[in-house]
């Protein structure tokens, strides 16, 4: 019994002084955490998107109390909820200009031929290793809703002939569909860049254009029609200089044979020049090898 009681209240002194180690401890080690920070959190959507540039909600809900960002880069809550964000921090809640995602590739099944056809996981991914997925535009887009299935918003759908069609108003600028494409299709625009050119494809003119009817031939009328600096030719591709882009104007469109370069009237509706053939075609192309 001696032994047992030795052992117990070794035992119970070594609780004691491990105890007081971990108080102490606590005491010095403590990091103050503002409690504003709970509460900013509460008022965020929690999508830990990214969207705002931080880590998630969390990080922005730091970032936010500690004024080194403002509520309006929250772009996934609605500005009402951004503002008591605000008011409660006593901070402005700011402006961020709306951005959204765009997709760099016009060619559908019905513009855009084949030239062998992918049969495995129904994923861009999966077909992207697989020679390229089978579309002759090695740049287009392989149809297969890789960017639809991962978007939280229910902002990307496709349509009729296998391309992604973006909701401007859903879309938040989370950046998911960005990563996700094989093809690097898809990059985060502000609204107010309408200009844009529709395509990546590199090849020549009379190869890009046997490949897909809308694709850029790199014919250089855009860049002519443009303000001087706006547009460049590079690679075979048309290129917009988003830091002239105040001084981009629809005239650049107009003279597009393909239509690969358009106009945003608002953002979810773009529009092709008035010498930009006209395709009526809704059927899919025939594979190049037929």
């Amino acid at each position: 019994m001696t032994n047992l009681a030795y052992a117990g209240a070794f035992m119970a002194l070594l609780g004691v002084a491990l105890a007081g180690v971990i108080a102490f401890a606590n005491r010095r080690l403590y990091v103050y955490e503002d409690p504003r920070i709970d509460q900013v959190e509460e008022l965020l959507p929690k999508s830990n998107c990214g969207a705002c540039g931080t880590a998630g909600c969390r990080n922005f809900a730091e970032k936010v109390v500690a004024g080194e960002i403002l509520p309006a880069q929250c772009t996934v809550n609605a500005p009402a909820q951004n503002t008591v964000i605000a008011d409660l921090l006593g901070v402005d809640a700011g402006s961020v200009e709306k951005r959204v995602a765009r997709l760099a590739c016009a060619g559908g099944r019905h513009v855009a031929y084949l030239r062998a056809r992918y049969a495995g996981h129904t994923s861009c991914r999966a077909a992207a290793v697989v020679s390229g997925g089978g579309k002759d535009c090695a740049w287009g887009c392989l149809g297969l809703a890789d960017c639809a299935e991962v978007c939280d918003f229910d902002a990307i759908h496709m349509d009729t002939h296998g391309l992604p069609v973006v909701d401007a108003d859903k879309c938040t600028a989370c950046n998911d569909c960005v990563e996700v494409c094989p093809k690097g299709l898809f990059s985060l625009e502000p609204v107010s860049r309408k200009l844009w050119v529709a395509c990546k494809n590199l090849a020549d003119g009379d190869t890009a254009e046997a490949s897909c009817e809308v694709a850029c031939t790199a014919c250089g009328k855009c860049v002519v029609d443009s303000a001087p600096g706006v547009m460049k030719l590079e690679n075979n591709l048309a290129v917009i200089d988003y830091a002239q882009n105040a001084r981009a104007a629809k005239q650049a469109i107009e003279r597009c044979p393909t239509g690969a370069i358009v106009w945003f009237d608002n953002p979810n509706f773009s529009i092709k020049g008035a010498e930009s053939k006209k395709i009526l075609r809704q059927n899919e192309l025939p594979l190049i090898s037929a």
